[in-house]
């Protein structure tokens, strides 16, 4: 944890309040996803206590489990005792004619209807998996999936550590840090509502969260347990999955259609009483829309903007789409993966931990800036993707027998709460506060149930 801490510039004397406890494996992979679940939400908590400490002097230690730090990256959870379906039947690894593996993302039925048209098929839900796999081995995998992304669908190619080393988006991904934070224009400081003794860190205040599946929902989500007022502004035309029921404890829940004006003055008018913006769309997706950072940053001065992506925004991919699993196949890690478990099939981890532990980095990135806003005054960008974090897992090394080891349980670590969808049973948050304890004063509600405004304090 100390290299993230330091890269951000905050005192190292604030790491003595910090407690990390247990070590891998303790999920069934040969990388070492329990000591990156728990360093990246650590980060985030420990940066939570440096602003309350700031707003009132009190000073927090904080403790994190891996095994519970891990075990929060699994997304499990029940409503009314039933277990979501998160994956469509066609998502998955496939063999291609040229005995290379691809893997679809068809969770969205436009992404999955896209496929089936690439490959020749019937589109809609009936499409059986067979006829995918039949149709993939005429197609060879690195071609099938330069056609897919000129079409903006999502899918990737497995690859090997060498190839992805060469790739030129790696080249453009390792010029990166794992959270970028740069001041993008003047502003005064902000000031922030005062902070009583028993009240979160992060209380008061304000955060946008723009953003759909996992990553920008679990940063967003991690704000909230820490105080913060989250705000999640979906699109009434965009599909959803059912992890939404979980990523959305503790938010508001609102809808504004950008592609029109009046969705457009809706957000703008509750830009102008935030402190934070998170944006998962494609890189310049909400630019064409009258919301890139500059444009957010005119109508806010003092506003920090964090933006997510799937390969970061520079270099060849840098406008590509992508998700967690995708991402863990063009970059490498099914392939190591399944050289660890002697497998002659790409395996993926057991967790999405690209995805959740980018989600921890973009709270711990929205509080960095916070705190520079705070003291220097200007306008924010904070950066991550997912093939960085990616890039920083490899780093951490890989773990002996860790693909042998059992998969940990979590007895003690669920909550059962009320929510807009029936009841709710999930994890609770890993990071204990000393003396304000994180929670989700809210309960996951569907998108619209409250409308496009800040409530009254």
């Amino acid at each position: 944890m100390e290299p993230i801490w330091r890269a951000a510039g905050l005192p190292t004397s604030a790491l003595a309040d910090i407690t990390l406890t247990g070590s891998d494996p303790v999920l069934r992979s040969s990388f070492a996803l329990g000591t990156a679940a728990q360093v990246t939400l650590a980060a985030a908590a420990l940066a939570a206590t440096q602003i309350g400490a700031q707003r009132n002097g009190l000073r927090q230690q904080v403790r994190v489990d891996m095994r519970h730090a891990a075990l929060e990256c699994a997304c499990g959870f029940t409503i009314d005792g039933r277990t979501p379906q998160l994956w469509d039947h066609l998502a998955g690894l496939y063999e291609c004619g040229d005995g290379r593996w691809v893997r679809l993302h068809t969770n969205f039925a436009h992404h999955r209807d896209g496929v089936l048209r690439l490959l020749g098929l019937p589109v809609g839900a009936g499409t059986p998996r067979e006829s995918v796999a039949a149709a993939l081995r005429e197609r060879q995998a690195f071609e099938f999936e330069d056609a897919a992304a000129t079409v903006g669908l999502v899918v990737a190619a497995v690859r090997t550590f060498d190839e992805w080393d060469a790739h030129p988006q790696s080249a453009a991904i390792a010029a990166q840090t794992l959270v970028e934070i740069e001041k993008i224009g003047d502003a005064p400081q902000l000031s922030w509502p005062a902070l009583p003794l028993d009240a979160r860190p992060l209380h008061g205040l304000r955060v946008l969260d723009l953003t759909r599946i996992l990553a920008g929902p679990v940063g967003g989500r991690t704000l909230s347990a820490y105080g913060a007022e989250v705000m999640l502004v979906n699109s009434p035309t965009l599909p959803n999955i059912e992890a939404i029921i979980d990523t959305s404890r503790g938010k508001l829940s609102a809808l504004a259609d950008l592609r029109g004006a009046q969705g457009r003055d809706g957000l703008r008018a509750v830009l102008r009483d935030a402190h934070v913006f998170v944006q998962g769309y494609r890189p310049g997706a909400l630019a064409e829309l009258g919301f890139a950072p500059a444009d957010l940053a005119t109508v806010r001065p003092g506003i920090v903007v964090v933006s997510l992506s799937a390969y970061g925004e520079i270099g060849p991919w840098g406008s590509r789409r992508g998700f967690d699993s995708l991402v863990q196949s063009a970059t490498g890690f099914n392939d190591a993966e399944a050289r660890a478990a002697a497998s002659t099939q790409p395996q993926a981890f057991p967790v999405q931990l690209l995805d959740m532990a980018t989600g921890f980095l973009i709270a711990f990135g929205a509080q960095v800036a916070l705190l520079r806003q705070r003291v220097e005054g200007g306008s924010w960008q904070v950066r991550v993707s997912l093939a960085r974090t990616g890039q920083w897992l490899r780093e951490l090394g890989r773990v002996a027998h860790g693909i042998d080891a059992p998969q940990a349980d979590s007895t003690g670590l669920m909550e059962t709460t009320p929510s807009g969808y029936g009841e709710l049973t999930a994890m609770r948050h890993a990071a204990e506060f000393s003396h304000t304890p994180a929670r989700w004063a809210r309960p996951s509600v569907p998108p619209g149930t409250h409308p496009l405004a800040w409530p009254l304090p």
